[in-house]
């Protein structure tokens, strides 16, 4: 579960340095900031289960699955016009100059979402302790090709549903951070 901590954890740092952006932000970059914080909100309202902090409720990650899927894959992408970047934006120039593996990431999002909204009513992986990445056989995904490189080696919706709902969200949370690490400036 330590993945699922650290990808909730620059997922609910995001949502806050963002919260701090708005400020400044107007149009689409605005939008598009307030599409990320209903995003780490969702995140954040569900980790707890994650973790296992609070009790599990399948329809409470049922609608967390919902709002990334509503925020994911074209709905996502088509909040990046070109031209849009630049301060208060927190895209790097990286989203337009890779387009089409930001893309990528955007519907693998979708996929993955759509994933763990099947996955919801599998319950916690008995145990806890595993981590998607461990499921798949090893290694992040974080760094991996797959993931940077286009959706090659991504794995289907009904895979995703399959899996322990906690696995689920770790592979979908590892989505947010991969994008994050590839196309989001960090702040100065």
């Amino acid at each position: 579960m330590k993945k699922t901590t650290f990808a909730s954890a620059i997922l609910l740092a995001g949502t806050t340095l963002t919260a701090l952006a708005h400020g400044n932000a107007t149009g689409i970059v605005k939008e598009r900031m307030e599409s990320m914080m209903v995003m780490g909100d969702a995140v954040k309202s569900v980790t707890p289960m994650m973790r296992g902090e609070i009790a599990f409720d399948a329809d409470a990650l049922r609608e967390a699955a919902r709002i990334f899927q509503a925020h994911s894959g074209t709905a996502l992408t088509e909040k990046f016009p070109e031209g849009s970047g630049g301060k208060p934006s927190e895209a790097k120039d990286a989203v337009w100059q890779e387009w089409s593996r930001f893309t990528d990431l955007a519907e693998q999002l979708a996929t993955y979402a759509r994933g763990l909204e099947m996955a919801a009513g599998n319950g916690l992986l008995a145990g806890g302790g595993m981590s998607a990445g461990s499921m798949m056989g090893g290694g992040s995904m974080m760094g991996g090709g797959s993931m940077m490189g286009g959706t090659a080696g991504m794995m289907s919706a009904k895979d995703i549903g399959a899996m322990p709902a906690d696995a689920a969200f770790n592979m979908t949370t590892q989505v947010c951070s991969a994008c994050h690490a590839r196309f989001r400036a960090e702040d100065d």
